[in-house]
């Protein structure tokens, strides 16, 4: 019965790595929210388009209607895409309130995030923000983790989320066609291992040490 909210690097890592849980959540009423942690620009370097953020940002809302007509309106940090700041950095701190202060106010029980196995910085770095976020919520917060592209997955017991339709994931995956597509030239494409989603998704908890 826990009230979820995800936390995705990219446009794209909610519905490879937690499409099912994010259809299951808002269906049951319990999805709080999605929050894109970056701006997505890095995807097609500097040759990208100019409106590519914004461009990720629709496809991002389009992917969440697909999951589901109950999925919320997402939030979005805008970290530079492949440059996380430091956690000593005021831009870090900034965004762990507003995440904690969203945690408070939406009465959020649990935060999915990506892997701190994924080999990509932008996914470390948000694993390390739910774990900091969970930490100063000032309500008890469970971190599950998400994996999308390490290939050895967190040791210990997984919590499997019910089995949900394929057809609207695909859908939601289309739907990111700047990553999906040569639509905006060349740039980063989801590979074909990524694109074979599983039915349910493997949530990996999270062992925190909360503050006094």
């Amino acid at each position: 019965m826990a009230r979820w909210l995800v936390l995705a690097p990219h446009a794209d890592d909610e519905t490879i790595g937690a499409g099912a849980l994010i259809a299951e959540a808002a269906a049951a009423g319990r999805l709080a929210g999605v929050v894109f942690v970056t701006d997505g620009r890095g995807s097609h370097g500097a040759q990208g388009p100019r409106d590519l953020a914004e461009t990720r940002r629709q496809e991002a809302r389009a992917a969440l209607r697909r999951l589901g007509p109950q999925t919320p309106t997402p939030a979005f940090l805008d970290w530079p895409d492949a440059r996380p700041p430091l956690r000593e950095d005021e831009g870090w701190r900034r965004s762990a309130r507003r995440l904690g202060s969203l945690c408070r106010r939406l009465q959020v029980d649990a935060i999915a995030a990506t892997s701190p196995l994924d080999p990509h910085c932008d996914h470390q770095a948000v694993a390390a923000l739910a774990r900091d976020v969970a930490r100063s919520a000032m309500r008890p917060v469970e971190v599950f983790d998400y994996v999308v592209w390490a290939e050895q997955h967190p040791s210990g017991p997984a919590f499997r989320t019910g089995v949900t339709p394929q057809g609207p994931r695909r859908l939601a995956l289309a739907a990111h066609r700047s990553q999906m597509t040569p639509l905006y030239g060349d740039g980063f494409r989801v590979p074909d291992r990524l694109r074979r989603m599983p039915a349910a998704d493997l949530l990996y908890p999270a062992r925190l040490r909360h503050a006094a």
